[in-house]
């Protein structure tokens, strides 16, 4: 597909957005090797304290990228808790305790959502021991300016060209995930490592366009996307990838791989495609490839496809194996798959809304939606804003 026919399908700043993640990667790791050394002045006494809770929260796609996240840091932590803004906002007696130690990691794109703000006021107010790490692309947005008052807050922004122009978060999303990754030590730092993560993600851009055309020209009218652990996270943010950019014209579900059995195996049909995102943790992925045999022994999907990587052996043809690379010494973990493999979910999702004729950079044709969200109400609570 050519750049004029992308442009001219309104895919201009989605495309160019999803293509130029590697080298947004690439700025991140840099942005890290220069600010590491703060946040780890900010980060030490706090993770050093044994009931520290931490509170990884944002709305949509930047609220995935705490679920993708929490399961890594709650190898290496005690108490970690993905809990989206939206969540906050609508009870924060629920989900903010006043007398618990408590550091909100917040992921926002803009910083301007009015959840966003209005979860960091919730606990400031209500919760006696916080501080707050801020990861946003945007150095103009609400959110970046309210912690530049607030002496318990620190911000990592990101490289602008992150703060994306298109409707749907695609470097954004892949840019906070590893940055946060890196600061909380949950995936290896260093050029090297990442560039052995940059080539799984350039095999999908390069290579994989035969496998995702085909499975575009295929029409399915509904997805479903299945993960576990890290990777259960980055399977709803396929899913809404999904669902956003085309208009919820296909139906888009997530599940993780052994919940799927358990009433959302439903969903499925002749017009279905089931991606499964394999876990490269030896234990994990015996049940992964349990149901990827069931789901094809059953045939009552329209497709299963499965993404993997490492050296086992394609399982079938239309099956995508992004092969490691030899600079990479050990395995490369489930979070850090979570790049390259949302850059297979949204390249899919683009192609197939560009198929039904949607606009991706601005896919609501009703004009529901919107890049940063509006509307939204806050109302007092308990002294709060």
């Amino acid at each position: 597909m050519s750049a004029a026919h992308i442009d001219a399908s309104g895919a201009h700043w989605t495309a160019r957005e999803i293509l130029q993640q590697p080298q947004i990667w690439l700025e991140v790791e840099k942005l890290h090797a220069a600010e590491a050394a703060r946040l780890e002045d900010f980060l030490r006494p706090m993770l050093s304290q044994p009931d520290l809770r931490i509170v990884l929260t944002g709305a949509g796609s930047s609220a995935f990228i705490g679920e993708c996240l929490a399961p890594a840091l709650a190898r290496k932590l005690a108490r970690v808790e993905a809990i989206p803004t939206t969540d906050i906002v609508a009870s924060p007696d629920t989900f903010l305790s006043s007398r618990c130690r408590t550091l909100i990691v917040s992921f926002a794109r803009s910083g301007n959502s009015p959840e966003s703000v209005a979860a960091v006021e919730f606990a400031e107010r209500r919760v006696e021991r916080c501080a707050h790490l801020i990861f946003t692309c945007n150095a103009e947005g609400a959110l970046l300016q309210r912690a530049r008052d607030m002496k318990n807050a620190r911000v990592v922004l990101l490289p602008e060209a992150s703060n994306d122009r298109s409707f749907a978060m695609t470097s954004s999303f892949t840019g906070m995930l590893l940055a946060a990754a890196l600061t909380f030590r949950v995936a290896p730092a260093g050029a090297a490592r990442l560039r052995s993560i940059i080539a799984l993600a350039d095999q999908v851009l390069a290579g994989c366009t035969p496998t995702l055309n085909a499975l575009v020209h295929e029409g399915f009218e509904r997805v479903v996307y299945l993960g576990s652990n890290e990777l259960q996270g980055l399977a709803r943010e396929a899913a809404l990838k999904m669902l956003e950019l085309t208009d919820g014209k296909v139906v888009a579900a997530a599940e993780s791989t052994l919940g799927f059995r358990h009433g959302p195996k439903a969903i499925l049909n002749e017009r279905t495609l089931v991606v499964i995102f394999l876990s490269n943790d030896p234990y994990t992925r015996r049940y992964d490839l349990d149901l990827v045999a069931e789901l094809r022994r059953e045939a009552v999907a329209g497709r299963v496809v499965v993404l993997s990587s490492g050296t086992q052996a394609q399982l079938q043809r239309d099956d995508v194996v992004l092969a490691g690379s030899a600079n990479c010494k050990t395995e490369v973990s489930d979070l850090e798959l979570c790049l390259p493999y949302a850059v297979f979910s949204q390249s899919l999702a683009m192609l197939r809304a560009l198929s039904l004729g949607v606009r991706p950079d601005n896919p609501s044709a009703a004009g529901t939606m919107s890049r940063v969200v509006q509307g939204v109400s806050i109302y007092p609570h308990g002294g709060s804003p």
